[in-house]
């Protein structure tokens, strides 16, 4: 299995695989095409509230990453985890975000659950 997270705006490489957005808005000032995004499965993503809190300040990135991992293990939220997971098993997937830290995002909370 491998699960790689990159930002969006980076150009891609060959070594992507799967390319995946796990932001819930389209990230400004990027073309679609220019983008070459293999799926956006929204679902995935943290939710508003929670996005906004952790935006806000109020909280520490290991808060954050405990209350999105629980976002995650919602029942409506299954079906879209487990196609990840089954991408994940197909071959390499790479994770993509708009966030500046990659590596302190929700994209890296994802990443881990996938490699599970």
């Amino acid at each position: 299995m491998s699960v790689r997270v990159r930002r969006v705006h980076e150009p891609p490489d060959p070594d992507d695989g799967l390319r995946v957005l796990v932001d819930r808005l389209w990230p400004r000032g990027l073309a679609k095409d220019a983008a070459r995004v293999d799926e956006w499965p929204k679902e995935l993503t943290p939710s508003t509230e929670l996005r906004r809190w952790y935006h806000a300040g109020e909280g520490s990135y290991e808060e954050f990453a405990r209350r999105y991992e629980a976002e995650l293990a919602a029942p409506a939220v299954r079906e879209p985890l487990e196609r990840a997971r089954a991408w994940v098993r197909e071959g390499p997937v790479t994770l993509l975000t708009a966030v500046r830290s990659p590596g302190q995002s929700h994209a890296a909370v994802l990443a881990r659950l996938l490699e599970r």
